[in-house]
């Protein structure tokens, strides 16, 4: 198919071997991650969008080790936050501590001034603890005491949480969970992936032999590629249909927001980038739009099962919203 990208505003992927690296980073996550291409290539997908992602399931399959691989395929700055009942917000953001030598507050950065934060069992956490991260993923900034200290960049948080059926867990803010670019349930592993987890993982983790195959530098050369993939007015149109509709379907008493939509915008553009292209496909938008769309939507009525509720409304909307109105 013949590209319909502006030459002036196109992505260059040959700035960099975009295809080579980032085919490097999701083999490096597949020695580690058995069965689960789909989840890692959406976390690159993230990465490369400039979002952060949530990974929601049941405790053992993988959630924190596939945060972690993807952290360890970057020769960046890493931190871990075990989020509790007890953690407090400062245990996050960092504290100004007095310093008496200076008679002056001294700001002490928390663990969140890394590049990759991966945030553990977030939904363990009260809701003031979570708040303190609303902030640093979508200003990118912490503010204590009225200064603002500036987060590394690339910055990207990846998340785990438990269901909320399980024991302990705290349900993620509206506001927060519109903070994610995607969420990600990883599911049970198949047969032949849990068998080959059996016979790899027993005596040693591969996550131990994992090296870094990109540095900083690269990671920002494969954004910036990614940024500048050209969209069509007619996608951006569809994008906001797509929206509009989700505002207005009978089963949704929330719908999704401006910033859901851009996210959505950003995540079709790593995806075509990864396929190769440097335009954007409404195919893109429709694949991507459940991983991005659905944990921000809330349906009209409490049920056993919401989230099949809001699929269901989400696969109605992506059927019926055309991509061109006028052959709709």
């Amino acid at each position: 198919m013949a590209s319909n990208a502006d030459p002036g505003t196109a992505a260059d992927l040959t700035e960099a071997p975009f295809a080579a690296l980032t085919t490097a980073v999701l083999d490096a996550i597949g020695t580690v991650i058995d069965g689960k291409a789909d989840a890692a290539r959406t976390a690159l997908t993230v990465l490369l969008a400039e979002g952060h992602l949530l990974l929601e399931d049941v405790p053992g399959v993988g959630k924190t080790l596939l945060a972690r691989s993807l952290a360890r395929t970057i020769d960046a700055t890493v931190s871990r936050i075990q989020f509790t009942p007890d953690l407090l917000p400062s245990d996050v953001t960092g504290v100004a501590i007095f310093d008496q030598r200076t008679t002056a507050f001294e700001f002490r950065p928390g663990p969140v001034f890394a590049h990759l934060v991966i945030a553990d069992e977030i939904n363990r956490a009260s809701a003031k603890t979570q708040s303190a991260m609303l902030e640093c993923m979508e200003e990118r900034q912490v503010t204590a005491d009225g200064v603002t200290h500036l987060l590394p960049e690339p910055f990207m948080v990846v998340a785990t949480q438990n269901p909320l059926e399980m024991e302990g867990t705290y349900a993620l803010p509206e506001a927060q969970r519109d903070r994610f670019m995607a969420r990600v349930a990883l599911g049970y592993p198949d047969e032949d992936a849990e068998i080959t987890m059996l016979r790899t993982h027993q005596s040693v983790s591969p996550l131990e032999e994992l090296r870094p195959v990109i540095g900083l530098a690269e990671v920002a050369s494969l954004i910036r590629q990614v940024r500048a993939v050209y969209v069509s007015d007619a996608v951006h149109a569809y994008v906001v249909r797509i929206g509009a509709a989700t505002r207005t379907h009978p089963g949704l008493a929330l719908g999704a927001s401006p910033r859901a939509l851009l996210q959505l915008l950003r995540a079709a553009k790593a995806e075509a980038a990864l396929s190769g292209r440097d335009w954007v496909l409404p195919d893109d938008v429709a694949r991507l739009a459940p991983t991005v769309l659905t944990h921000r939507l809330v349906p009209v009525r409490r049920s056993a099962d919401p989230e099949a509720g809001v699929a269901d409304a989400l696969a109605s909307i992506l059927r019926s919203v055309p991509v061109d109105p006028g052959r709709g």
